[in-house]
């Protein structure tokens, strides 16, 4: 299936406006990631862990509500598994029996009539939550290293890396700003803990994909039509690439989004970042990754 048989779009030609659009996203991402600051979960700041079942559906919006005061901070609060269970997660430094004995009396106190019961507790250390940070740091950064290595060794051209790479840090800036920017405003959880750290990865991987078969169009193009001039070239490369990408991204896109609207209040982060990814990752293939390369052949002709 096609849906554009023979697209002539002008995306270089329109390269200077995604330009200025992606600066503006970029750094506008950075100032909210400096001036805010990252929003670790617990996974990455240390805490503890609680998992409840009622004998009702409850309102994590109100547990996380009525909460706040006897933790001292707002607790993570989301359903685990069904309507009737709740994941709390805090950052209390009380021992996990006084916070326990916390959580308790508060729901007691303001969910009356309502039975409940602990499932499980668990506790993450200071320590082990700074390693579980240092080492998601690492699995980012360690990818977009072995790509970069990947794509230089494919294409034997430092400019193809230099595009890909740009375009997978494009987008995960960009997601990172979005996520902290709405981590206060959205009624479910961004904060960012392994479940994001395993998105962020997944958005690598789907942006790359999309990256690496415009380069190959590109080199093939490039023996094909020696004579062609360059932009038009790459245009060609970017315009017989476009059904498969389109195809690929609404397809890929109608999954996400049904994970995120039926997937349950756990996978809503997850889900909310691959929705981003997908649509910033087809971008990028498009307006970021190819016309770096453009540009950058271009200045080391000159």
């Amino acid at each position: 299936m096609r849906w554009f048989e023979t697209p002539t779009f002008d995306f270089l030609g329109k390269r200077k406006i995604a330009y200025a659009l992606s600066s503006v996203l970029f750094f506008a991402s950075l100032a909210i990631i400096f001036t805010k600051g990252l929003q670790y979960g617990i996974d990455f700041r240390g805490g503890k862990e609680f998992v409840y079942a009622f004998d009702a559906p409850v309102n994590t919006q109100q547990v996380r509500s009525f909460l706040t005061d006897p933790l001292g901070s707002s607790p993570e609060v989301k359903l685990f598994g069904s309507e009737s269970e709740i994941l709390i997660r805090t950052d209390n430094e009380a021992t996990t029996d006084e916070v326990q004995s916390l959580i308790e009396t508060a729901i007691a106190t303001n969910l009356e009539g309502y039975n409940f019961s602990m499932e499980k507790s668990d506790s993450i250390g200071p320590r082990f939550a700074e390693d579980l940070k240092s080492a998601a740091a690492q699995s980012v950064i360690y990818a977009i290293v072995i790509i970069f290595i990947y794509i230089l060794i494919r294409f034997r051209k430092w400019t193809f890396s230099a595009g890909a790479v740009a375009a997978l840090i494009h987008d995960v800036v960009i997601t990172l700003g979005i996520f902290t920017l709405l981590s206060d405003i959205v009624s479910f959880n961004l904060l960012i803990d392994q479940n994001l750290i395993a998105a962020f990865l997944t958005i690598v991987g789907y942006s790359l994909n999309d990256t690496v078969v415009v380069f190959d169009r590109i080199r093939e193009n490039r023996l094909v039509h020696k004579g062609m001039d360059t932009i038009e070239m790459f245009n060609k490369s970017l315009n017989d690439t476009l059904s498969r990408t389109v195809i690929t991204s609404v397809t890929t896109f109608f999954v996400v989004s049904i994970l995120f609207i039926f997937g349950g209040e756990v996978l809503k982060g997850l889900s909310f970042a691959l929705i981003i990814g997908v649509v910033l990752g087809t971008y990028s293939s498009l307006f970021v990754a190819s016309p770096l390369v453009l540009e950058l052949d271009t200045k080391q002709k000159k």
